[in-house]
Order: C-alpha cells, then sequence, then structure tokens
C-alpha cells in the first residue's frame, strides 16, 4: 500500500489561501486527491495540515483536534472583519487601559465561553458562507457558540500611535498593542477573541496578526512546505499514515485476519480504548473505527484496500 498517502504540514505564508496551497500541492505531487484540515485565513501564516490520497479520509477527525495560535491585537480601533484587512468603522482610542486591565478580564475569555464568531467566517448562512454574504453588503448575524480556550495569555504589551481613515475622515490616536498566546478548541475564532475583547475593555480591538503553531498533535517541527517549497518544484515528502495516526488518536493492532475483514469495512469483536481509534497492522494504518453498544467496532472511516 504505498500509493503516495500521507499528510503535508506545510508553513502556510500571508497571502496565500488554503485553497490555493492545496492546489499547489496538487501540481507538486501530481494527484488531485488533496484537501486540507482546516481553512487559514490569507492574512494568516502557519500550521496548514494537506491530506494527500488516503489520508483525506482523516481530514474531518484532524480538523476537529485543539489547536495553538500566536497573535497580535490592537485595541482601540473596531474593523467591519474584525481584522487589520477590513475597514476601519470606530477609533475609540485606547488612553487609561493598561496592561492591568487586560491582564484582569483575560479570565472572562478562558474555560468554557460563548462566542459569536465573526461575520466574515466561512460558516454557511442558508447554504452561502457568511464572509460572501458579508462581501455582498448584507448584515449578518451569527449564532453563539460555545468553545473551549484553555490558555489565553498575554506575552508583550506596547503602545502604538496609529492612523486610520473612517468614511473618510483622518482619525488617530494611541492603541494598545498586544503579543498573545491562545490555547484553544476547534471552532474558535481568535477575531473574535480580539474584538471581544476590546469591547470588554471600552475600546473596540482587532487582529492585525496569526500564526497557528500547532494543530493537534502537529507543529512547526514538522513542516515539510514552506514559502520556498511552495514556490519551487520540488515534491514535498509525506508524514506517512501510521505516524499520522500515533500522533492523532489512539492506536490498537489487528490481526491479519482482522486487518482482512477491516478491507471490506465489517464489525470487528475488538475491544477499543477510544472513540475512534486507529488501526494499524504491520506497520500500516488501515482504518479509524469506534466502539459500539453491541460490544462490536464498527469502521468511521477505512484506508485499507479490500486486498488487504
Amino acid at each position: 500500500m504505498t500509493d503516495g498517502s500521507g499528510l503535508v504540514v506545510v508553513d502556510k505564508p500571508a497571502g496565500w489561501t488554503s485553497h490555493q496551497v492545496v492546489a499547489r500541492v496538487r501540481r507538486l505531487l501530481g494527484t488531485r486527491k488533496v484537501g486540507h484540515a482546516g481553512t487559514l485565513d490569507p492574512m494568516a501564516t502557519g500550521v496548514l495540515l494537506v491530506g494527500v490520497n488516503r489520508a483525506t479520509r482523516l481530514l474531518g477527525h484532524l480538523a476537529g483536534h485543539d489547536k495553538t495560535y500566536e497573535a497580535t491585537i490592537a485595541l482601540g480601533a473596531s474593523t467591519v472583519t474584525d481584522d487589520a484587512e477590513g475597514e476601519l468603522v470606530e477609533w475609540r482610542g485606547a488612553a487609561g487601559v493598561g496592561e492591568a486591565d487586560v491582564r484582569a478580564a483575560l479570565g472572562e475569555f478562558t474555560g468554557l465561553i460563548s462566542q459569536v464568531p465573526s461575520s466574515v467566517s466561512a460558516i454557511k448562512v442558508d447554504g452561502k458562507r457568511a464572509y460572501a454574504r458579508v462581501r455582498a453588503g448584507e448584515q449578518v448575524e451569527l449564532k453563539a457558540r460555545e468553545v473551549t480556550v484553555s490558555r489565553f495569555e498575554v506575552t508583550a504589551v506596547r503602545e502604538s500611535a496609529a492612523f486610520g481613515w473612517i468614511g473618510g475622515v483622518a482619525t488617530e490616536g494611541p492603541l494598545l498593542v498586544l503579543d498573545v498566546q491562545v490555547d484553544c478548541s476547534s471552532g474558535t475564532y481568535i477575531r473574535a477573541l480580539a474584538r471581544d475583547l476590546g469591547r470588554r475593555l471600552g475600546t473596540g480591538g482587532h487582529l492585525t496578526a496569526l500564526r497557528r503553531t500547532r494543530v493537534g498533535g502537529f507543529d512547526l517541527s514538522l513542516v515539510s512546505l514552506d514559502a520556498g517549497g511552495l514556490a519551487g518544484d520540488a515534491a514535498p515528502p509525506l508524514l506517512g499514515l501510521a505516524e499520522v495516526a500515533r500522533r492523532s488518536f489512539a492506536v490498537a493492532e489487528v490481526t491479519e485476519a482482522q486487518a482482512r475483514d477491516v478491507g471490506y469495512g465489517r464489525a470487528l469483536e475488538l475491544a477499543l480504548p477510544a472513540d475512534p481509534t486507529a488501526l494499524l497492522r504491520g506497520g500500516e494504518m488501515l482504518a479509524l473505527y469506534r466502539p459500539d453498544p453491541d460490544g462490536l467496532a464498527h469502521p468511521v472511516a477505512v484506508l485499507a484496500p479490500a486486498s488487504c
């Protein structure tokens, strides 16, 4: 089973869309079956997991893993997109707000919190992406959702004299700029954290930089494709499926007979340690299975061919 299946850990450069990265990996590897596990905005950089061939069946599961970000937040101004790429809608400045105020407010944004995603997110509203509706001039109000922020830590604070335009009128005033690190569950919007922190402090706020440094068990130390590689012609190396499994899921070894049953997607009489569990045989990942109340293990995603 050496069909060129595996994962490419990409350090996505700023200005690239996740779709463009996938298209480039298709060309570099000469295969159409490529996808990514969780979009990164064009302004963002960092870890983007790209699955190739059979690994594409794992992408939905990988996208649900927790993540780590490094970000920069400017307090004192709000934008329509909650980041630096959007039009300014309000400028209050951050005079009178200090580091102690910021740190005191962070506790309200850690743990299990209710968060309204940014209106320019990729969430679908009546079949159309929210960001597409906003860009078309529509008002979009998304429902709050529960997310978990296990760490929201300020690593540096500095003041910045800044200048911008709102409705053709020049605006200037002091901003308070924060460098932060965030550990969070899948579905957390760092732009929304910047927006909500600014609202809590009465200053407004938006994101000016974002870098994803980890998705589950994959971090920047595993990068095999960066800006230079995307611009070149060399095929990036793949992280094998067995290694992907060990970094992402509980694992269980199966017998040769069980491996044949897995190839046909059959249920197994097998006790599993977690939902899902990766099944391995001879150093190959065969499938993801889940335990069921009926006492059997059932397939979630089968990667092995029936001839296995």
